[in-house]
């Protein structure tokens, strides 16, 4: 099947560059095809920045000439892996030889031999993710779609070029990617392909935990992160790479009272924050950890049926050996998701009863510049089935950024510092480092955040001298 003969012409889209490829490509004598995901996402009409390009021969000499070619100043080679990969325009162009592979046993690395490109293709992930255009002169454009890909990108369907269990068990992370194509895509994972997942999960331990970071990653920032994480779930893929959050799933009943499932209600958290999160990893983060504590805090009391008293602080303790685990960021994304972890409930409390300056000075000082975001998580933390509460809820809740709004516009709080510092303390007091500076320090910063005293230097100093005489730093 010829492109230019059927609907899927605009695969030629980027016609510059499949040109300089294929002439160089017959000039060196060797064969090149556009294959997998550029090829895939055009079909779908979805925007891609990645060109793969798989040659019969030389990726990295197929790379290097192209580029001249193109006037592209810049060839990245990976020796170790035989690929190049050229930048133009906004476009990345990654050539690879084709190759064959062959796993022991006892290994996840592969056997890597050269090969034709049906060995090429056969290797593939999904069926959708093997389909090719050829860019050679006789055949230039032509369609070749060995495993009926086409039929699968129609039903919206995951499958593997074949047997299942041997492509899982070659390389496990390709479970973790049908999962996010799932999420991505919007597509089901064939039955045969899901039972294999499930089959072979035990496979995943085996893989660098970077790569497996990376594609939940990827699946948190889909279109439908909850039917990732539901998929990881139902395959047992998430108990051994996110134990800590499988442990939300389930409901305890005692006495007749039960709890929510905080798995599915975290899950209803993520899918609402999506909408406001514009591809903010780091606040869908905190939207999966807001309850990661949940079932560390779990009690029941008789009369208050079942509680999780300070699953905040708690989950804001968890964030850094997740994070570590999972070798995600350790500076500012980690502070930004244990931040919100541990504020995530200070909005909402403050809709329950009047609301003083002093506890709205404290939320804007603690949260800074992460308040927006602060409160976009906690309305999003609003799940209730009922209507008529959830309304009353966001209300409320518009209410409080009203005010958080009308008090920062007065009194400057987000991201301020008090206006005497611990050098000044020291100094004024001819004292060394000691708890008493810090007691000062968190005195002036009170005084001012409960509108005892005003932001003002000169209150501060006053308050200062006040305070000093009482912890016995100056006679009275």
């Amino acid at each position: 099947m010829n492109i230019s003969e059927n609907k899927y012409n605009n695969l030629l889209g980027s016609e510059k560059i499949f040109k300089a490829i294929s002439s160089v490509a017959g000039q060196i004598d060797q064969k090149a095809f556009v294959i997998g995901g550029y090829v895939r996402d055009q079909i779908l009409n979805r925007t891609t920045k990645d060109i793969d390009i798989v040659t019969v021969g030389s990726g990295i000499e197929l790379a290097k000439k192209t580029a001249e070619v193109l006037n592209s100043s810049t060839v990245k080679v990976f020796k170790n892996f035989g690929t190049a990969m050229i930048n133009v325009g906004d476009l990345e162009v990654q050539f690879v030889g084709a190759r064959k592979e062959s796993y022991r046993k006892d290994s996840r690395n592969p056997i890597v031999e050269n090969g034709t490109v049906e060995e090429d293709q056969n290797r593939r992930d999904f069926t959708i993710n093997a389909l090719a255009i050829s860019l050679n002169k006789g055949n230039y454009g032509a369609f070749i779609d060995p495993f009926n890909g086409i039929k699968d990108l129609k039903e919206k369907m995951l499958k593997t070029p074949l047997d299942p269990n041997i492509t899982f068990s070659d390389d496990p992370l390709r479970m973790m990617r049908a999962i996010r194509f799932s999420s991505q895509l919007n597509f089901e994972i064939e039955d045969q392909t899901l039972l294999a997942i499930k089959k072979n999960v035990d496979r995943i331990e085996i893989v660098a935990q970077e790569r497996i970071t990376e594609e939940l990653n990827k699946i948190i920032l889909s279109n439908e992160p909850s039917k990732g994480f539901k998929l990881l779930e139902e395959t047992g893929l998430l108990k051994l790479i996110f134990p800590e959050f499988q442990l939300l799933k389930g409901i305890e009943i005692k006495d007749g009272k039960s709890h929510k499932d905080n798995f599915h209600h975290t899950l209803k958290v993520l899918d609402n924050i999506l909408p406001h999160s514009k591809g903010n990893l780091w606040l869908r983060w905190a939207a999966l950890l807001h309850d990661i504590a949940k079932p560390n805090t779990k009690r029941f009391n008789t009369k208050q049926g079942w509680t999780f008293h300070g699953h905040e602080d708690k989950g804001a303790r968890m964030v850094p050996s997740i994070f570590r685990k999972l070798k995600l960021p350790l500076d500012n994304p980690m502070k930004y998701v244990q931040k919100l972890v541990l504020l995530h409930l200070r909005p909402i409390s403050l809709t329950n009863k009047s609301i003083t300056d002093s506890a709205l000075r404290r939320l804007l000082f603690e949260a800074g510049d992460d308040l927006e975001d602060l409160m976009t998580l906690c309305q999003s933390d609003i799940t209730s089935k009922n209507k008529d509460k959830k309304i009353k809820y966001i209300n409320r809740f518009e209410d409080v950024k009203i005010k958080l709004r009308d008090l920062e516009d007065r009194d400057k709080i987000k991201n301020w510092q008090p206006p005497i510092d611990g050098k000044e303390i020291m100094e004024t007091f001819n004292i060394k480092p000691c708890k008493e500076v810090g007691i000062l320090k968190e005195s002036i910063k009170n005084a001012i955040l409960d509108g005892i005293i005003k932001n003002s230097y000169q209150e501060a100093y006053d308050y200062l001298l006040v305070k000093a005489k009482e912890i016995g730093i100056i006679e009275k």
